[in-house]
């Protein structure tokens, strides 16, 4: 049986406001066959280094390897992702989530390009990160990584300035649990739902309604993972959805399966990575 484990992290101070957690994920080798492997969609950009070992991701029809020492970056993603080392043997990845508030602040690129899309580092940002990837590589301890690789990203922020009105309506959508309509935030911020979809997108790669469901489900999804029973669900789905038929749909689309056909199936990875 292969073992694994997620090892949190504690991000620098600087950049705790903009990283919804950090952690180093390990495996004695391949994930079980019968494991569903589920990644679910949970509104936050990865940086992703692999230290030992490769990583493969299946996305929609895509599927994308990640080699030994490189760094990628995930964009906003909002369809289940199927993920698994490369090889059967020991795998090491350290894995940085940036919040919504986040990635803008880190990495000036077209977010919408890379929406449900993984893209190597080096493509994005060029020769730089080759001599990141370098250094990392030269590394033999995990913890002189996340250092090296924690500096990096605060140089980065210091030469960004925040966006408040875009900072403004994800405080809001967060603190809503998603459940807020753009009109909403229309008459609060005083711009117009074209003029918000368009920073969203800029700054996200999906518009605030889009970014409203994943959060809205990942309330559920939380429940689900800590071990909530179909009955214990029907608390989350009537306070998050109008129906069942509703609640059901929001399920598939981000999980690929019904609530009963994911509780009966093997699914380690997806539950551990939302509860670790």
């Amino acid at each position: 049986m292969t073992a694994f484990r997620f090892i949190p992290v504690t991000p620098h101070l600087l950049l705790s406001p903009y990283i919804a957690k950090m952690y180093v994920f390990e495996s004695s080798g391949r994930l079980p066959e019968l494991d569903k492997k589920l990644i679910v969609p949970n509104a936050n950009f990865k940086l992703t280094l692999t230290y030992r070992n490769g990583i493969a991701a299946g996305i929609g029809t895509n599927t994308f390897v990640q080699d030994e020492n490189k760094l990628s970056l995930a964009g906003i993603i909002d369809t289940p992702v199927s993920l698994d080392p490369c090889d059967d043997i020991q795998t090491g990845t350290i894995i940085i989530e940036f919040n919504p508030v986040g990635a803008y602040r880190l990495f000036r690129l077209s977010y919408a390009d890379i929406k449900n899309q993984i893209v190597e580092l080096g493509d994005l940002l060029g020769n730089y990160t080759k001599e990141l990837e370098s250094r990392l590589a030269e590394i033999n301890s995990v913890t002189l990584k996340l250092q090296l690789l924690q500096n990096f990203l605060i140089k980065r922020l210091e030469k960004t300035t925040a966006d408040p009105i875009y900072d403004y309506c994800i405080d809001r959508i967060t603190a809503a649990d998603g459940i807020i309509s753009v009109a909403k935030l229309e008459k609060e911020t005083g711009y117009s739902s074209r003029w918000l979809h368009t920073k969203f997108s800029e700054h996200l790669g999906t518009g605030p309604k889009n970014l409203s469901e994943i959060i809205r489900f990942k309330q559920v999804y939380r429940a689900y993972s800590a071990g909530s029973d179909m009955k214990g669900l029907k608390t989350y789905m009537y306070r998050y959805y109008h129906d069942q038929s509703h609640f059901i749909r929001a399920f598939k689309r981000f999980t690929g399966y019904t609530p009963t056909d994911l509780q009966n199936s093997m699914n380690e990875l997806a539950t551990r990575h939302y509860t670790s």
